[in-house]
C-alpha cells in the first residue's frame, strides 16, 4: 500500500506523464491529441504532426513533414524530406534537423541545439537558438526579435552537376535580431542586416545594410 501511495505521490509531481507507448510506424502519419504527452513519434513513410500543447521525446521521420502547433516540447525534431514547421512557443531541449525541407518556427520559439537543413530554407521568427543556424542551398532569415546564440554558416555544395550557374542564398538579419557568433560563407551570398540588428564577424560576404521592415527584393 505504501508502494502504492508512493507511485502516485510521484506521478502526481512529474512535470510530463508520458503517454504507455511510443508511436512507430513504416508507413503512415501520426496524428496526436492536444495537450497529450508522448514519448518518442517515429515514422519512415508519414508525416507527423503534433497538436497544440503537445510534449514528446525525440520526433523523428524520413519522407514526410513535421507540423507542431502552439506551446509544443520536444526533444528534438529530424526529417530527411519534408519540412518542419514549429508554432509559436514551441520548446526544444535539442535541435531541428532536415536535408531535403523547409524550417520555420514562430514567434516565442527556444531551440537549445542548432537549426540545420541542406535543401531549405530557414525562416525564425522571435526565436531563440542556443547553437548554429546552417543550411547549403537555401535562404536564411534571423527575423525580428530572434536571438541566435551560435553562428550563421552557409556551406559550400559538396557538388554541383547543374550547367547553370546556382542560384545565391538571399541571407536576412532582420530588425532588433542579434547574431552572437561568426556568420561564415563557404558560397557567394547576399547579405542584408537591419541597421537594428547586432551581428558577430562576418566572412566570405559583403554586409548590405537596411533600415525598412523588409530587406529589399532582388
Amino acid at each position: 500500500m505504501k508502494r502504492f501511495l508512493l507511485l502516485l505521490a510521484l506521478g502526481a509531481c512529474a512535470p510530463l506523464a508520458m503517454a504507455a507507448d511510443d508511436i512507430s510506424k513504416v508507413n503512415g502519419s501520426i496524428h496526436t491529441d492536444a495537450g497529450a504527452g508522448y514519448r518518442d513519434l517515429e515514422t519512415v513513410n508519414g508525416s507527423i504532426h503534433l497538436a497544440q500543447g503537445v510534449q514528446a521525446r525525440g520526433v523523428e521521420t524520413v519522407n514526410g513533414s513535421i507540423n507542431a502547433g502552439d506551446n509544443v516540447r520536444a526533444r528534438s525534431m529530424e526529417t530527411v524530406n519534408g519540412a518542419i514547421r514549429g508554432g509559436r512557443g514551441l520548446q526544444l531541449d535539442g535541435g531541428v534537423e532536415t536535408v531535403n525541407g523547409s524550417i520555420f518556427i514562430d514567434q516565442g520559439g527556444r531551440v537549445a541545439g542548432g537549426v540545420e537543413t541542406v535543401n531549405g530554407s530557414i525562416g525564425l521568427v522571435g526565436t531563440e537558438v542556443g547553437d548554429d543556424v546552417e543550411t547549403v542551398n537555401g535562404d536564411i532569415t534571423i527575423g525580428i526579435g530572434s536571438h541566435v546564440k551560435g553562428g550563421v554558416k552557409v556551406k559550400k555544395p559538396s557538388f554541383n552537376l547543374s550547367l547553370t550557374p546556382p542560384r545565391k542564398p538571399r541571407i536576412v538579419i532582420g530588425p532588433n535580431a542579434v547574431v552572437d557568433g561568426p556568420l561564415v560563407f563557404e558560397r557567394e551570398v547576399t547579405l542584408y542586416v537591419h541597421a537594428s540588428a547586432t551581428i558577430g564577424t562576418v566572412s566570405g560576404a559583403s554586409v548590405l545594410r537596411f533600415d525598412t521592415d523588409t530587406a529589399p527584393t532582388e
